[in-house]
Formats: C-alpha cells, structure tokens, sequence
C-alpha cells in the first residue's frame, strides 16, 4: 500500500493526472467549507489552544509530536488536555474521555496510544470544539493539544503546527485525489510553526525553507526508538536485542516504510507487512514464522493487547525536537497566560484516573 501511495503521490509524476477535475473540485469545496467554517467560528475559548496538523494525506508524525508537547507543557506547569477526533472508534456518545485501560475499537487507536503514553486526559469527540467545551466546562485541564484537526476550522486555535514526512514533503504537489494535498501550499503561510519529520538525521538544525515554502520557524523533529514493550507482560526489552532477530513487522499506519526501516537500521531481519492505516487487526493476522518475532507500532499494538502472541513486542519510540521550539512555543502560551489573566482556576479530579470509559451526551 505504502509502495503504491508514493508512485501515485509521492514522485514528482503524476499519474493521476486525468483526474485533476476532481481535485479542482475538491480544491472549490475544501474552500469553500473553510470560508464559511471561519464565518461562524465559535468566540475564542478560555484556555489555549494548539493545533498539531497537517495539510497531506497519511502519517506524518503527528501524534509523536502531540505526546512530545504535553510532556513539554506539563513540565512548564500547564495541564495539558488532549482533543482528538478518536479515528478508527465508534463510541454511542460522546464527547469521550480515554484513559489508558480504554478499548481502541470505541476510543480509536490513537487516543488510547497518548492516553497511555501521556497519562494526560484525552477528550474524543468528532466535534472538536465540543470536545474542547467539555473539557474547560469540566476543569480538566488549562490547554488543549489538538491531534491533528488543521482542517477543523470550527475550532479556534491559538498556535497552529502543520507536520510534514521530510522525505515525503509534498509530494508531487497537487490537490486529492492527483496528489496528497489536503489544502494548497498557501495555507502554510498562516500556520506558526512547521515541523519536518526526519530531515536531516540531526534535530537541532533550523531551516528558513520548505518544499520552496520560506517561513519563520520551521524545525526538524526526529523520531529516536527507545525500546520493546513485551505486550504479554509489560517489560521493556532493550533494542540491542533485535540485532540478528528475525521479525515479522506488521504496520496499519500512514507510512509503514519508515517503521520498517527503523527496525532495519536495528539490526533485525525483516519481514515487512503493511496494512492500511487504522487496520482493525484480527489474530490472523499476527501469525509468525517458526523463531520470529512479532513487532508492531504503540498505535497498533493497543488494538492487539487482547490476542496478541507471546512473541509480540511494540517498538517505544520518542520525538525529539530542539530547545528552541520548545522555548518559543512556550513563550507564546506565557504571553497568552498575561492577557488573559482571569481564565486560570482550580482544576477538577481528572476524571482519566478510573478504569472505565466516561461517555458524556
């Protein structure tokens, strides 16, 4: 599938190209619905609110970099309150908040991934802003991360990030369905930062430039893996072990290339099966060969807690960004903190700490 994407959207050819009909139209609504979604946008809320996005189709890296900001947040004082839309679950209500015993199949894979990653509350809600709502209302938190959620412009935001594949870009620069683009390559100009996912190998380094694109602060975030997590129990295994190892490496995400890769570079021999992203993954679908192991994604392996195999490991990784995103991101929020000096207040028991989902109508 990932192979397949990148001849069609991903080389500078393109080979859909006869259905640049479709994508002027595409381009005609995703306009006209952004047009009128900033008409009727909502006042602006009474805590923050950051936007980690994208203006392309697939895996970006966009929830590595969410965890990586609420871990920044949370050790500058704030109390970060994760929204998401919560793809790949189907809950009868909502809005719903995830913890880390929560199931995939109601919250979505991503959610319950950062729930337990984080340990922040994480409100699930296709409608972002009630979602955002809720989450004041219910004293959860003093800003909200928004994963992924650039295009839902119901929502106001205070910082936007737009989060791009350095090696994907993008791509061969036309709308869906001929190319990746959700919105033209403008829309970066309005966005406060962009985020380029594994440009150099070195995650200090500043460009002034992307994809011809020339803005202020765009900074490079590498993905670096830490260890396994054995699924059966718990325990973390160091990546040293992988050298040698044959393993089954099964990906439902939006570019499983580059997770393949990774346990490449490990040291494993690899034997590489991509599903499409958000795959609803059934046992047989984990089989391994006689001696393999069986490696997955953190964002796959919260679907197969349940039935996964006692050779079933998670790959932990964690995004790396330099100091002075973080400062200046930061330096936003505090000056945001100064004008609104009457927003603050005690928080609410976070409602995550219990083992059960809570559905809220």
């Amino acid at each position: 599938m990932s192979s397949l994407v990148d001849r069609l959207w991903y080389s500078q050819k393109r080979p859909l190209g006869f259905l640049a009909p479709l994508a002027w139209l595409y381009r005609r609504i995703a306009a006209s619905r952004r047009r009128k979604a900033l008409k009727d946008r909502a006042p602006a809320l009474t805590a923050p609110v950051v936007v980690v996005g994208n203006i392309t189709a697939g895996g970006t890296g966009k929830s590595p970099l969410t965890a990586w900001l609420v871990t920044q947040l949370r050790n500058a004082g704030w109390h970060p309150v994760i929204l998401s839309r919560g793809y790949g679950g189907k809950s009868a209500q909502y809005p719903l908040v995830v913890n880390a015993d929560s199931k995939a199949s109601i919250a979505g894979d991503e959610p319950v991934m950062l729930a337990r990653a984080t340990g922040c509350p994480v409100v699930v809600d296709p409608q972002r802003l009630r979602a955002a709502h809720y989450a004041i209302d219910q004293r959860l938190g003093d800003v909200l991360v928004c994963d992924d959620g650039l295009q839902h412009y119901a929502l106001p935001r205070d910082i936007e990030l737009a989060v791009f594949d350095a090696s994907r870009g993008l791509g061969n620069g036309a709308s869906i369905p001929v190319g990746p683009l959700r919105e033209p390559a403008e829309r970066l100009n309005s966005v406060d930062y962009i985020i380029l996912n594994g440009s150099t190998g070195v995650h200090v380094r500043r460009h002034s430039q992307f994809a011809g694109v020339q803005h202020r602060a765009i900074y490079t975030m590498n993905l670096s893996p830490m260890h396994l997590l054995h699924l059966a129990s718990g325990a973390q295994v160091p990546l040293a072990k992988l050298a040698g190892q044959n393993v089954l490496a099964v990906a439902g995400i939006g570019n499983p290339a580059r997770f393949f890769a990774t346990l490449s570079a490990l040291g494993a021999e690899v034997r590489p099966r991509a599903f499409a992203d958000h795959h609803r993954f059934k046992p047989g679908d984990l089989k391994t060969d006689a001696g393999e192991w069986l490696v997955m994604t953190a964002k796959d392996a919260v679907k197969c807690q349940d039935f996964a195999p006692d050779n079933a490991y998670a790959l932990m990784i964690e995004a790396q960004l330099p100091a002075e995103f973080g400062r200046r991101l930061l330096g936003q929020l505090a000056r945001w903190r100064q004008l609104h000096p009457n927003t603050s207040g005690p928080l609410a028991a976070a409602s995550v700490s219990t083992k059960r989902e809570h559905h809220h109508g």
